[in-house]
């Protein structure tokens, strides 16, 4: 992704699940942007040492931390281990979650509660752990929703809620920690990062979508970039990145 100047250098962002797909994107777009960028991953070890090496080349500090971001304790070391490194952070970007397909009648207590475990319980965690410090920095916090959390996928009752859930909890958060944080959400339609086994399915969606493509991780990346950049006055959005396939 080109960016025509540092608007972030000085800056602290911090990515979880930032080692590959969009988390990789949105951190690989932030450090060229000019921020020193903290990723957290959790068995991905391999692709957030590759990841923290491509943001070092483009010229930014990076850290990789391991972080269960459904553990308050896990949380909570990562954090201060990032702060530890960086003095702090401005931006937050609450990229970690699970997506899942399963039949509504197959679908077990268990799966349920594991995917808001991710994509819940993981964002509010994490914002409350470091609001601290993004209080102090006037920061910004950046969650990862779904168009699945507008639109009802008759196999993804769980997924979709929970992305519902993630939306409705950045208004409650723009809400609360206003003025100081702002707190604004960017929801992938279709996303196609490459995977032979979703080719096609991805090509099906490509006909479906007005835009007449599928997204890609720089796509995404791109509208992360945007809030990350974007006036403190910009709060509570959603910013459909879909290429017209929701409207």
């Amino acid at each position: 992704m080109a960016v025509n100047s540092k608007i972030l250098r000085g800056k602290v962002a911090l990515i979880t699940g930032g080692a590959r797909r969009l988390g990789r994107a949105s951190a690989l777009a932030l450090a060229q942007a000019g921020a020193d960028v903290a990723i957290t991953y959790l068995r991905s070890q391999r692709e957030a040492e590759k990841t923290l090496k491509e943001i070092q080349d483009l010229g930014s500090c990076g850290f990789a931390v391991r972080c269960n971001v459904t553990s308050e304790s896990s949380v909570r070391n990562s954090v201060r281990a990032v702060a530890q490194r960086f003095g702090g952070v401005d931006i937050l970007v609450n990229n970690a979650g699970n997506y899942e397909t399963v039949e509504f009648d197959r679908l077990t207590l268990e799966q349920w509660d594991s995917i808001f475990a991710s994509n819940v319980r993981g964002p509010f965690l994490m914002s409350r752990e470091c609001l601290e410090f993004l209080r102090a920095r006037e920061g910004k916090i950046i969650n990862m929703g779904s168009l699945g959390g507008l639109r009802a996928w008759a196999t993804h009752a769980h997924y979709c809620s929970s992305k519902a859930a993630l939306h409705m909890l950045t208004k409650a958060m723009a809400k609360a920690l206003a003025p100081k944080v702002s707190v604004n959400c960017v929801a992938p339609g279709m996303i196609d990062l490459g995977d032979p086994k979703a080719a096609s399915f991805m090509r099906r969606m490509r006909k479906q979508t007005p835009m007449l493509r599928n997204g890609t991780g720089e796509d995404v990346a791109a509208a992360v970039l945007f809030f990350a950049g974007a006036p403190q006055f910009i709060t509570g959005q959603i910013l459909w990145v879909d290429g017209g396939l929701g409207l």
